[in-house]
């Protein structure tokens, strides 16, 4: 797979940085910019354009700290449903406090919370308190009365006007949150409704990566955008509103376009003069097509994506988590780029790797695991169950070993700290299952590397696999899945389960 950069991060922070300047300095000097996606560890963003810095974002912040409020929004629904987010495996509300600490940590400070369509919820009120008391600013908006037909009553003080203004002092108003649908719109508008009362002729932006609206409709970066979001439904569209104003193909996605009547007759209503956007697309503030350098690196980096994307929604249908019409999307999606399975150069040999662990007949409780690796220079490693190791923990051994240039027949791990660990588990935990999974592997492999230098020196390599492309025939357990996620690694997986287990710990 090629790993050739595709994005140029100075470019798009030049050319981002000067059009967030321009746009506050047309909104009046106070501009509410809605931050569409992840303000950081934008993940999909690195993975569809390679090069792309996943904090890019943030270091674009830092420029304009001195400029810049930031609001961060969460949907108290997602709070009470503990929604998760996939890329860290944590709830909405759990990240927000995570990237409040992470802002914190690049010298960006969060101003608010605004907990969003408040409707009692006894975990919001345990969040806002659990805020409160760490001496950070909470805010609870309810759901808008007559949204979305009623312009009239929006736009009162018996809409708007009933949400508790956020005070700013700064002339940008980045308004953020953990993910979609959790209510960032509505504070803009209910912000600038309070601002409008107040004499202040403040300015509504929209700040989104993608869909890129200077690509064609079906370049497959955007198409992998539609790949990330079919359990929301989005799918990318030409701009009627901008052809129309301009003569000007311009690509944006349904909800914006299906949104944008009502919500230029509500920023007509706050600010009583003509609406000041022709079009969706003229809202956005996004340059992310003028970093792209290479568009046949893209192009192939995103086709890569809907292919994960594609083992991802199998699985979470599997598992209870999304239902059967989004993993049909998905198909659907990945056909419409000729993109198959195999196309993934880790997929087969995993399977393959599943076979061997078949035949040797050392596979762990009846089931046979395999995975493979493709490393930077382009290696491909391979790992398969055994009573002693899961099959992830059997592959991140053999990669550490290949990128320290050791033998296979080399033990990491000695046979006598294996014999240790399996007795504790089996005569003192009584545990179901010996064998190690990745997190317990690190763990074994960070003490053996105490007393044996050779450990030691593959430890180090461990490094070398952020970023690095895997896929597995079976679902990583949560041990598996949590030491995967903090060495960084991409992974896939085919839709079964690695045990008979109903409940796995």
């Amino acid at each position: 797979m090629s790993s050739r950069p595709g994005f140029d991060n100075e470019r798009y922070l030049a050319e981002q940085t000067a059009a967030i300047r321009e746009r506050v300095a047309r909104s009046g000097n106070k501009l509410y910019l809605e931050f569409g996606g992840k303000i950081m560890f934008d993940y999909h963003a690195a993975r569809v354009l390679p090069g792309y810095d996943p904090n890019v974002k943030v270091r674009l912040l830092r420029e304009l700290r001195d400029q810049t409020d930031i609001l961060l929004c969460i949907h108290a629904g997602a709070i009470e449903r503990k929604k998760v987010r996939a890329d860290f495996g944590i709830t909405y509300d759990a990240d927000a406090l995570k990237l409040m600490d992470d802002l914190r940590a690049q010298q960006l400070q969060v101003a608010a919370v605004v907990i969003t369509r408040y409707e009692g919820q006894p975990s919001a009120d345990l969040f806002r308190n659990k805020l409160e008391r760490r001496g950070v600013r909470v805010h609870v908006h309810a759901p808008t009365r007559g949204y979305p037909s009623d312009v009239d009553l929006i736009v009162s003080e018996r809409g708007y006007g009933t949400n508790p203004w956020v005070e700013t002092t700064r002339p940008l108003v980045v308004v953020t949150a953990p993910g979609p649908g959790s209510g960032k719109l509505a504070t803009c508008l209910s912000q600038l409704y309070h601002e409008h009362q107040r004499g202040v002729s403040a300015g509504y932006a929209k700040f989104e990566t993608f869909p890129i609206w200077n690509l064609p409709l079906k370049h497959p970066v955007n198409v992998a955008y539609e790949a990330a979001t079919v359990d929301l439904k989005d799918f990318n569209l030409i701009d009627p509103f901008h052809l129309e104003a301009y003569g000007q193909t311009a690509i944006n996605y349904n909800r914006d376009v299906e949104a944008f009547p009502l919500l230029a007759r509500i920023l007509a209503r706050i600010t009583g003069q003509a609406a000041c956007y022709r079009s969706p697309t003229d809202m956005g503030v996004n340059r992310a097509g003028f970093g792209i350098a290479d568009d046949g690196a893209v192009r192939e980096a995103a086709r890569q994506e809907v292919i994960r994307r594609w083992f991802r929604h199998r699985c979470e249908y599997v598992m209870g988590l999304s239902d059967k019409e989004s993993e049909e999307r998905a198909e659907r999606i990945m056909e419409s780029l000729d993109a198959k399975p195999a196309d993934r150069p880790v997929v087969e040999p995993a399977r393959a790797a599943a076979r061997a662990a078949e035949a040797s007949g050392k596979g762990n409780q009846g089931i046979f695991c395999g995975a493979a690796l493709e490393l930077h220079d382009g290696t491909l490693v391979t790992g398969k169950n055994s009573p002693l190791l899961h099959a992830a923990s059997a592959l991140v051994l053999n990669a550490a070993k290949r990128l320290a240039n050791l033998p296979d027949q080399v033990h990491l791990l000695s046979p006598a700290m294996l014999a240790s660990i399996t007795h504790l588990k089996k005569d003192v935990l009584a545990a179901r299952s010996l064998s190690l999974d990745l997190q317990e592997t690190l763990i074994a492999l960070s003490a053996s590397a105490m007393t044996n230098p050779t450990a030691q020196f593959a430890m180090e390599r461990l490094k070398g696999l952020a970023g690095c492309e895997m896929h597995s025939t079976h679902l990583p357990t949560p041990g598996d899945e949590a030491g995967l996620r903090r060495l960084g690694v991409n992974i896939t997986s085919d839709p079964n389960f690695s045990t008979k287990d109903l409940f796995v710990g």
